[in-house]
């Protein structure tokens, strides 16, 4: 795939754009006054696979917080500023790594500039963030609604009041909450702006609904070769945001690491508990750091054979199922004993390959 070149910022040691690897984001939802409740999460977000974070700043006891969050977090941390430009100076000088405003509500172009002077003094990119819902009310007078063209326009308006203040270390999202008007935001971005751009879909909603949105929305920009940075928004817990996030990364074809999974779909011809045994064995792969392809089916007629570019893979019988490594049959294995075999297999595997790498 032939991804659109930007231009490339750093967000403390994580590279966006001019063709660094596309990152995976989140944005905590805990009080960020509460320090120790936030590092616990940013903790278990970094331990999904997650690699910069995002924290709302509010208000100053939020601002107070950054110092310390800064000092221990395990992550690179985007402050997210609304309303009120001191909050974001305050957030530069405790060393967030990323700042993300909309320098239409944070007033003025005076105060855009002293925050673009802290962030240039300091080495810290600025993330503009347009959203659908909240354009201008100029712009939606001009428009009539929430449009691409109005979203590209407001986009310009701010990316030039950063450029006057002699800022260009700018990052861009264009998000709205329906996806067609989203992806045609981005793909007029990608043609007018050099900077990295965010990928997102937001207020998608629950789990199960976001993370379809968002797939749609995300995957096919990717597709495109459109995007440096993704976030998929839910109405979840963030490390399935993160989840989310790599896998449609995996199955753009932009990440290879950790284990990718292929289970068949259940018809009648399967006699084992085909669903329960693919989700046990995708959460016992889940920590698995290595690039395989496993595969879980129902029967011998999509086993081996359909499966054969697995590197492992199980395939159930009635009350039994075989166990294969790269198309080869290996043994059948008691369907109770199914998940645990195949497990045994990879870790083993696992552990031989190391060993002999170690070797001289």
């Amino acid at each position: 795939m032939k991804r659109k070149q930007t231009r490339q910022i750093c967000v403390g040691g994580v590279r966006i754009g001019g063709g660094a690897p596309v990152s995976v984001q989140s944005m905590c939802n805990t009080d960020t006054a509460d320090t120790a409740a936030t590092l616990d999460q940013l903790c278990r977000l970094r331990d999904a696979g997650c690699q910069i974070a995002r924290l709302a700043v509010p208000d100053a006891e939020a601002a107070a917080a950054l110092p310390e969050l800064c000092r221990r977090s395990p992550l690179p941390l985007v402050a997210d500023i609304h309303f009120d430009y001191r909050l974001a100076l305050e957030a530069a000088r405790a060393g967030v790594h990323k700042i993300r405003i909309n320098p239409g509500n944070i007033g003025g172009e005076e105060h855009v500039r002293a925050v673009a002077d802290a962030c240039r003094a300091r080495g810290i990119p600025i993330r503009i963030g347009i959203n659908g819902g909240s354009l201008e009310r100029q712009l939606l007078e001009k428009y009539g609604r929430p449009t691409p063209e109005a979203m590209i326009e407001s986009a310009q308006a701010h990316i030039d009041m950063l450029l006057r203040a002699d800022f260009s270390d700018i990052c861009l999202s264009l998000k709205a909450s329906s996806v067609p008007l989203t992806v045609a935001a981005y793909r007029l971005a990608a043609e007018r702006f050099p900077f990295p751009l965010h990928l997102g879909v937001t207020e998608t909603g629950t789990a199960y609904n976001g993370v379809i949105r968002s797939a749609v929305g995300i995957g096919t920009l990717l597709s495109e070769g459109i995007g440096d940075t993704v976030r998929v928004s839910l109405t979840a817990d963030p490390v399935e945001e993160v989840r989310a996030g790599i896998s449609i990364l995996k199955a753009a074809g932009l990440r290879s690491d950790g284990v990718r999974l292929v289970a068949c779909p259940t018809c009648g011809r399967t006699r084992i508990d085909l669903v329960r045994l693919a989700n046990e064995v995708e959460q016992r792969l889940a920590a698995v750091d290595a690039d395989l392809t496993v595969a879980v089916m129902g029967c011998v007629v999509n086993g081996p054979g359909e499966a054969r570019e697995a590197d492992y893979g199980i395939a159930g019988g009635k009350g039994e199922g075989l166990l294969f490594r790269r198309g080869e049959i290996l043994l059948k294995v008691p369907e109770a004993q199914l998940c645990d075999a195949l497990i045994e297999l990879i870790e083993r595997d696992l552990r031989t390959n190391q060993t002999e790498s170690e070797q001289p």
